[in-house]
């Protein structure tokens, strides 16, 4: 009981740090490169959303240029953090220094890399290599009286290269839990970042945006290299393959889209033990008011549903019952984010992790359900045309993270006997106040 509390405490604790380090953000490096404000491409001129004006640059392999010569495609962040938990000591951290090489090769290469150097406490910081998208484009193919768009994506997390980008890998916004599905990257053993693929994907008529590729994980060695304990490897993957297929519409002062997402693959893990077989299937949903970029609005709501066919059975506690080999995970998430000058916002998310009840797979209560909610305000003084400088930015946020459920209840989430005190979900509550900076 005592190593399972510690697990899942970390896991929570994980989890609230990756929330508040990551998002959509701006790379100065790009408006640098285009000419344009963070502004043009993201709602908030540091995020966290793309405009339709950001996505055609990523699907254009980040390779769109004002043509005033070389920019150094390189830019950094730097981020400080508050972190005031319900429960337990609160801390003050530069939690996070990030370099990006990101930008134009070519007319037709481009990329993005994130190289992340984050605090673990006691002042020990370990580098890795994050989020990686490198794209090959071919622009402008005329076909018939119709324009499309054809690419190549070398990349490290499935769903971060995509291009309406409110994917869990592209938001960094999925449920957190005990478990997860494959395209959440708040997962244990999550893919993001331990995984090398390549798509092929394709817009035609601006609208119609379809992609398929494969995905292999990484070896142990390869992980550790990169910065990763071998504890969260996602296995041995074979027979994977990933498909995505959208329909997004630019009205200039509105924008929406409906997309479809599946993933499927055999995975051993340990990568020594049984053979098992998980399909994730989903759909998304997002709608954006931009209007003059006065008033900006966004919601978005996520939903993606795993089957998971087991290779074995685990040793159970209980006589005469035994686990199930055919289960299911669900991971939805709905969010809203409102912007004003693009400068001042609030977003706000509900997050829903459920599984099928199993008492011998998810102690103690045999379900793994667990829901909560963000909600965070920000500020963003500059990155826009009229702002003093348009190529970098600040962001000032507060975030209160909050569980209403953990591990199948609200109360004793991690089922401590008589006697001993329990932790509730909100006991995992926390309040963080982050300053980033990118230059």
């Amino acid at each position: 009981m005592r190593r399972t509390h510690r697990v899942y405490l970390w896991l929570a604790v994980a989890v609230l740090l990756l929330f508040a380090s990551t998002g959509a953000q701006a790379i100065p490096a790009y408006a640098r490169q285009t000419g344009n404000a963070c502004a043009d491409c993201h709602a908030g001129s540091y995020g966290p959303a793309l405009t339709p004006f950001g996505m055609r640059f990523k699907l254009n392999g980040y390779t769109d240029t004002d043509s005033n010569g070389f920019k150094i495609p390189v830019a950094a962040q730097i981020t400080g953090t508050r972190n005031v938990p319900a429960k337990g000591q609160s801390s003050n951290l530069l939690t996070e220094a990030d370099i990006y090489l990101a930008g134009r090769v070519t007319d037709n290469i481009g990329g993005y890399v994130k190289i992340a150097t984050d605090n673990n406490g006691n002042d020990k910081f370990s580098t890795k290599l994050s989020d990686v998208d490198l794209r090959f484009v071919a622009k402008d193919v005329n076909l018939g009286s119709k324009q499309a768009t054809f690419g190549v994506s070398v990349n490290n997390n499935p769903g971060f290269q995509d291009a309406v980008s409110d994917l869990f890998a592209s938001t960094q916004l999925g449920p957190p839990g005990v478990t997860g599905t494959l395209l959440n990257p708040s997962s244990p053993n999550t893919l993001a970042d331990r995984v090398i693929g390549a798509t092929v994907y394709g817009v035609y008529d601006s609208d119609w945006y379809g992609e398929v590729g494969t995905y292999t994980a990484l070896p142990l060695s390869e992980q550790s290299n990169l910065g990763y304990a071998q504890s969260g490897d996602p296995g041995k993957l074979s027979d994977t393959g990933y498909f995505r297929f959208a329909y997004m519409k630019d009205l200039k002062k509105q924008f929406f889209s409906a997309g479809i997402v599946a993933l499927t693959t055999k995975r051993q893990l340990p990568r020594t033990g049984p053979t098992e077989d998980l399909t994730d299937l989903g759909y998304d949903l997002t709608y954006q008011f931009i209007g003059n970029r006065k008033n900006i609005v966004q919601a978005s709501f996520v939903d993606i549903l795993e089957l998971r066919h087991y290779g074995s059975l685990p040793p159970s506690p209980f006589p005469g019952i035994t686990a199930q080999t055919h289960e299911a995970v669900h991971d939805k998430t709905l969010s809203l984010t409102y912007t004003f000058l693009q400068s001042y916002g609030f977003s706000v998310a509900h997050m829903m992790s459920t599984g099928t009840r199993d008492v011998v797979r998810y102690e103690p209560y045999g379900v793994p359900d667990t829901t909560s909610n963000q909600f965070t305000v920000f500020w963003t003084p500059f990155g826009k045309d009229d702002s003093l400088t348009p190529f970098a930015n600040l962001k000032l946020s507060a975030t209160w993270f909050r569980f209403n459920r953990f591990n199948g209840s609200s109360m004793n989430v991690f089922g401590a006997p008589p006697g001993v005190p329990g932790t509730s979900a909100r006991d995992l509550d926390a309040f963080l106040i982050l300053a980033s900076v990118a230059f």
